[in-house]
């Protein structure tokens, strides 16, 4: 009997891994029809690092996580089979991603400003702006779960920023992130710092409170700064190309 459960147990683990790189090789597929294979398999490799941050953080909290699963024109995610215990849990969890994800970027930039290369440019460009994006104040984006340890009423204002973009630059995905946020919003509206379940998850000490907010504005002044720059050098590019 033992025996069995170790296999059936062995089976599940490598289902996870088949199933995550069975979708990371569609979503590699469908970019490739596009962009090209090397683009697609830069771009994979950068969501793949940022779902890494995230699975090391969680795990390093002590929480069972997934595998990463790939969606085409969606992105990445891994799903937290433990939930946090509190808020501070939340945050490291989620700020791990766009940590790495923003590291992985700019090491591929500093690769392209070393080969002179467009195509490593432009990948870097695209993990540059999906760590930014991901770092909008709104769940279930990074950002809203990061800036939870503030108050999850912060989530407003990623709103504006939202309806912006999908004016700005419509895409399927920014309607599913409306959609899944709606829940999140009307959470947010009916929440009381004062219900003891909230006090007991919401409850982060003031240093924390700080420490977070000043990473996450931080990491966002950065991405921001060198999303734009890099934008600039590609535009720079394609005049001169």
């Amino acid at each position: 009997m033992k025996a069995l459960f170790l296999i059936l147990f062995s089976g599940l683990k490598w289902g996870k891994i088949v199933t995550s790189g069975g979708s990371m090789l569609l979503s590699l597929v469908v970019y490739a029809t596009i962009w090209g294979w090397p683009y697609a398999a830069g771009f994979i490799a950068l969501l793949f690092a940022h779902e890494m941050g995230h699975y090391i953080a969680a795990r390093q909290r002590g929480l069972s996580v997934g595998a990463p699963a790939f969606i085409p024109f969606v992105g990445a995610w891994i799903a937290l089979e433990d939930q946090p215990i509190d808020v501070e849990t939340e945050a490291y969890v989620a700020i791990a991603g766009p940590v790495v994800g923003t590291i992985a970027a700019l090491a591929v930039y500093l690769w392209a400003r070393s080969d002179d290369s467009g195509l490593l440019l432009a990948i870097s460009y695209s993990g540059l702006f999906l760590n930014l994006f991901n770092l909008l104040p709104i769940s279930p984006l990074d950002g809203g779960r990061i800036t939870a340890v503030l108050s999850p009423r912060i989530w407003f204002l990623g709103v504006p920023i939202l309806l912006a973009l999908m004016l700005y630059r419509p895409s399927p995905m920014l309607v599913i992130v409306a959609i899944l946020a709606v829940p999140q919003l009307v959470k947010a509206w009916r929440h009381d710092p004062r219900a003891p379940e909230n006090v007991a998850y919401y409850g982060a000490a003031l240093q924390t409170k700080f420490e977070y907010g000043g990473a996450y504005l931080a990491l966002a002044a950065l991405l921001a700064v060198m999303t734009y720059d890099v934008h600039e050098m590609l535009s720079q590019v394609h005049r001169t190309g």
